[in-house]
């Protein structure tokens, strides 16, 4: 007697679990070790099974990618939604990305750290509708910081998108600094207690985007002379 299909339900929760593997092994063998055949072993079925359900490495690698930006979204969204004060929603933000940075590390070593293809790698290939996706949701991020720090202009007052963008690239570096070097282990020899050091760093950030803010400020007059 044939199996019966998978529901729609069975199917996701398998590619998902298609998904989970694919990052633990491309973070154990890095993207260049990492192929079909090695995660078929690894997950105990055929090779031509997860074929069905993505083309090739490059395809699983870029939903892993695109699943990863918007879960970091929805999370940063959510922690924007959670406070009602501009520069709380900023602070609120941070931790987010601080949070899914050190406890999702595979998946953020991926998407930050690792030297692996991006977008224009994929241009002019099978791959580039997949890696557009990918791109666009990693910009729906980018674009969730900008908004919520152009939201801190106090009244009267406005910021240009392009200042917007230097400021989260400020944030961005800082936060990523420390992720990186916490997830590699390197903080672990430089302070016996690198998490400590977690609630001093996210209020020297609220400082310094405290100054910046005052710098970047533009009356909104000047909007109809620019």
């Amino acid at each position: 007697m044939p199996k019966p299909p998978r529901t729609p339900q069975e199917v996701e929760a398998f590619r998902e679990n298609i998904l989970a593997h694919a990052v633990e092994l491309i973070s154990a063998k890095g993207f260049e070790g990492f192929s079909m055949r090695k995660l078929s072993a690894r997950l105990g079925i055929a090779a031509k099974t997860i074929y069905n359900y993505y083309t090739n490495k490059d395809e699983l690698y870029l939903a892993i990618l695109t699943k990863g930006f918007n879960r970091l979204h929805r999370q940063c969204e959510k922690a924007r939604d959670s406070q009602d004060e501009p520069l709380d929603r900023i602070e609120a933000m941070v931790s987010a990305f601080l949070d899914f940075g050190l406890n999702e590390s595979h998946a953020y070593n991926l998407m930050f750290t690792w030297h692996v293809p991006k977008y224009n790698d994929y241009v002019g290939s099978d791959m580039e509708p997949a890696a557009l996706l990918e791109l666009q949701a990693a910009l729906k991020m980018v674009d969730l910081f900008v908004d919520a720090i152009g939201a801190c202009a106090s009244p009267g007052f406005f910021i240009r998108e392009e200042d917007a963008r230097k400021v989260l690239i400020s944030i961005f570096t800082r936060l990523h600094g420390f992720i990186a070097s916490y997830n590699n282990t390197l903080l672990q020899y430089m302070h016996s207690g690198p998490m400590d050091l977690v609630p001093g760093m996210r209020e020297e950030i609220r400082e310094d985007f405290l100054r910046r803010l005052e710098r970047i400020q533009l009356p909104e007059r000047s909007l109809s002379t620019a």
